[in-house]
C-alpha cells in the first residue's frame, strides 16, 4: 500500500484526483462524534456541509436529532452539539450531523469512484487498521485542520493521523517528513499530552469543553468505522461497515 498525509481540502482533492481511498482524521472533534454516534446505535448519520441545510433535513427527517457546531457550540435549534460525550441519545435515531471542518470535508472528498470514504481518529484506529489492511487499496490520511484557514496548526489531526500510518506496514509518499516529525513526537510526549497542547483544544478549553479533549484522545475504544455510503444533492449519508 501507499500512504499519503495531506492536510485539508487539498487532502480530499488529491484523494479524488488520484482514485485513492479517503480517510478523514479530524480528531477534536467530528471523527470522535460520528464513531461514537454509530457506536451508541444510531441508524446512520446524515451529513452536510451547512447549519441551513441540516435543519431543512428536518422535513425527510421528522424524527432526526441533529447534531453540530459552529465555533465549537450547537446552532440554534439543533439538539446537541459536536461532541462524543452526547451521543447515547442517538440509539435508534437518524442524525443529522454538521460541523465546521470534518463534515464539509466529507463532502469535499466524497466521490462514488474511489474506493472508500471514511472518517477516523485515535479511538477506533485498530479497527481502521484491519480495514486497510483489507482492503489493500492506496490511500490517503486527510488531517482535517480549519476547513477555511489552511494556516491554523492541525496538531491533533496530525498526530491521530501519524499513529495510524505508524501502525501500518506502508510506504509513505506524501506528507513522510511531517509523519516522521509527529511520530518522533508522539513517542516522546504521548498522544494526550499532544492533544492537549494543540491550539484547537486552547479554543475547547475556551467554550467550557475542556472535557472532550481527553475523551477523544483515547485509543482504540470502539470498532464502529463511519463510511460515506450514498450522496444526495445536499448531504451524504455515512452508515457503520462493521467491526474489525
Amino acid at each position: 500500500m501507499l500512504a499519503h498525509l495531506i492536510q485539508g481540502k487539498e487532502g480530499c482533492i488529491f484523494g479524488k484526483t488520484n482514485h485513492l481511498g479517503i480517510v478523514v482524521v479530524d480528531a477534536l472533534r467530528a471523527s470522535a462524534t460520528a464513531i461514537m454516534l454509530l457506536h451508541s446505535g444510531a441508524k446512520r448519520i446524515i451529513v452536510t456541509d451547512e447549519v441551513e441545510h441540516a435543519l431543512q433535513l428536518r422535513d425527510p427527517y421528522p424524527n432526526a436529532l441533529l447534531y453540530g457546531e459552529r465555533n465549537g457550540l450547537p446552532p440554534a435549534g439543533f439538539d446537541y452539539g459536536n461532541s462524543p460525550r452526547e451521543t447515547t441519545n442517538a440509539r435508534g435515531k437518524e442524525v443529522v450531523f454538521t460541523t465546521t471542518t470534518g463534515a464539509r470535508l466529507l463532502i469535499a472528498g466524497y466521490n462514488e469512484d474511489i474506493p472508500f470514504l471514511i472518517m477516523a481518529t485515535t479511538i477506533n484506529a485498530k479497527a481502521v487498521i484491519n480495514f486497510l489492511k483489507k482492503q489493500n487499496k492506496d490511500f490517503v490520511i486527510v488531517p482535517a485542520g480549519l476547513f477555511d484557514d489552511t494556516n491554523f496548526s492541525a496538531q491533533e489531526d496530525w498526530v491521530a493521523g501519524s499513529y495510524i500510518i505508524s501502525l501500518l506496514d506502508a510506504q509513505i509518499e506524501h506528507g513522510k517528513s511531517d509523519y516522521e516529525y509527529w511520530k518522533k513526537r508522539i513517542d516522546s510526549e504521548g498522544i494526550e499530552q499532544l492533544f492537549n497542547t494543540a491550539p484547537h483544544a486552547e479554543k475547547l478549553r475556551q467554550i467550557g469543553l475542556h472535557e472532550d479533549i481527553r475523551w477523544c484522545a483515547q485509543i482504540n475504544i470502539s470498532n464502529c468505522i463511519p463510511k460515506a455510503v450514498k450522496k444526495e444533492e445536499k448531504y451524504i449519508i455515512l452508515e457503520n461497515i462493521g467491526s474489525y
